[in-house]
């Protein structure tokens, strides 16, 4: 397995200067925020497409997978990644996530990517009932599975907690629904970790569906909230054995979006962590 960075924690930064500072630390790969101030795709020029791969180019970094989860962008007041969601009672607020999700595919396919992720449904609107949440997210996730099969990108699920999937049973309920190789898992450890699914445990059982991994520590309490490796209560030994028993040999992505003040030292403690187990 290859350890790469998420550039959420660089959002202060420019492109070019979150491409240095991930390969001064060590990383040999990013995971691309398709946002802003990084890659937001509605407003991305072919110029800044071409910046972006000689950056990459410069600092020897590939792309782990592009997320497609967060929307800065957007600025909506009620919370700044999970808006606006896949089961917006509104259908225009709808249109712009699954907008959102066909440009990021496209992106990933011109940038050589191989995967994006994006969120697991949304928050539950109040009234609507989990079966319902999941037929609509099917509905508004079609097209996208469509685009992603045409451009050979991976479209990648997700599960967070407080969200319509949040435990890996939803995921295999929901996906029972989806028949496209094109579909796949976003295995975030500190997800499963918050929401009582014991990664150790579910890694094998997913092993085929996963494409990228997150990984981050979590408290003991299990709230979401994204820990440097090895400040909370997750023992990462035995699920990066776990995860190399599978065969898996892509990339395990460290995300530490709230560690905009300091995000090299965060990922520097965080590769020490994870190379050492």
């Amino acid at each position: 397995m290859k350890f790469a960075y998420s550039t959420n924690a660089y959002r202060q930064f420019s492109i070019a200067e979150t491409c240095r500072r991930i390969a001064r630390i060590g990383f040999t790969g990013l995971e691309l925020l398709a946002d802003v101030p990084h890659a937001w795709p509605v407003s991305l020029l072919p110029e800044q497409k071409a910046h972006i791969r000689a950056c990459l180019a410069e600092n020897h970094l590939e792309i782990s997978n592009i997320n497609a989860f967060m929307m800065n962008a957007v600025a909506d007041t009620r919370q700044a990644f999970w808006y606006p969601s896949w089961i917006e009672p509104y259908e225009p607020y709808r249109a712009l996530r699954r907008e959102h999700t066909l440009r990021c595919l496209d992106l990933a396919a011109e940038l050589g990517a191989k995967n994006i992720q994006t969120e697991p449904g949304g928050p539950l609107p109040e009234g609507m009932t989990w079966e319902q949440g999941a037929r609509l997210f099917y509905d508004e996730l079609m097209p996208c599975v469509e685009r992603a099969e045409k451009v050979g990108v991976g479209l990648l699920i997700e599960p967070e907690p407080l969200l319509l999937i949040e435990k890996f049973e939803q995921y295999e309920e929901f996906m029972s629904r989806i028949d496209s190789p094109a579909v796949g898992l976003n295995f975030d450890i500190g997800h499963a970790f918050c929401v009582g699914d014991d990664p150790v445990t579910w890694i094998p059982r997913l092993a085929s569906q996963t494409r990228h991994y997150h990984i981050e520590d979590i408290s003991a309490e299990r709230v979401h909230h994204h820990l440097v490796p090895g400040e909370g209560a997750i023992e990462f030994g035995p699920i990066l054995s776990a995860i190399e028993a599978t065969g898996y040999t892509g990339w395990v992505t460290v995300e530490l979006y709230p560690y905009l003040d300091d995000p090299d030292a965060a990922g520097r403690r965080a590769l020490e962590v994870l190379s050492s187990q």
